[in-house]
């Protein structure tokens, strides 16, 4: 790290008040600490704010800003494999549900690029939790886990009435940011995105008797 680049781990680190970003701000002084106006001085610490876009002349995106693109990336929708194949399955026997990524949107740990202010603007999306809805009124709890196939997916659900069950997997999205290929800093907010419905239908077993 560079003279010039002293301080910027401090910078990034020393807001805990729900900011984005700190700046270190240093000034021109002669060695006997006045100030100078011309180019010649030695550069020296001032202190730190975490409000930069309060400083005269600052020009970088806001928080407020940051939020607002983070907000406006079209997100990659969750879809579900389900087993039994060819989404049919019984009464009463365990159901496994597995969460895909299509291609369209965005995903978790993909990069949305754009320029915002005249800034290089890179967005992380992070994946926080999914829920999974069954469609019969019950759904599981916030999970990071994205299930699996028959035998040892983890994600599973006994049917206790047939009928057809609009299934699908919602996903909750944090994530971080930076400018001009800078530090990731983590953007303070989050973002839930509906899955696609899966249509399952459940079918009552019914006993035949053979001879």
């Amino acid at each position: 790290m560079g003279e010039a680049d002293a301080g910027c781990a401090t910078a990034a680190a020393a807001c805990a008040n729900g900011q984005f970003q700190a700046v270190v701000l240093r000034r021109l002084v002669n060695p006997d600490g006045t100030a100078v106006a011309g180019p010649t001085g030695q550069w020296t610490g001032w202190g730190v704010t975490c409000f930069p876009d309060q400083l005269p002349g600052n020009t970088l995106p806001s928080l407020v800003q940051i939020r607002q693109a983070f907000r406006e990336i079209t997100f990659t929708k969750g879809d579900l494999k389900i087993q039994p194949v060819g989404n049919v399955t019984l009464v009463n026997l365990p159901t496994y549900f597995e969460t895909t990524w299509p291609e369209a949107g965005v995903g978790p740990d993909e990069i949305d690029s754009r320029v915002l202010l005249g800034y290089r603007l890179e967005i992380q999306p992070v994946l926080r939790s999914l829920t999974y809805v069954y469609g019969d009124g019950n759904s599981s709890e916030p999970t990071a886990s994205l299930g699996g196939p028959h035998p040892e997916g983890d994600i599973r659900w006994t049917y206790e009435r047939p009928g057809v069950m609009a299934t699908r997997v919602d996903a909750t999205y944090g994530g971080r940011f930076r400018l001009e290929g800078g530090a990731w800093i983590a953007i303070p907010d989050t973002v839930d995105v509906q899955g696609t419905p899966v249509t399952l239908t459940v079918r009552e077993a019914k006993a035949r008797l053979y001879r």
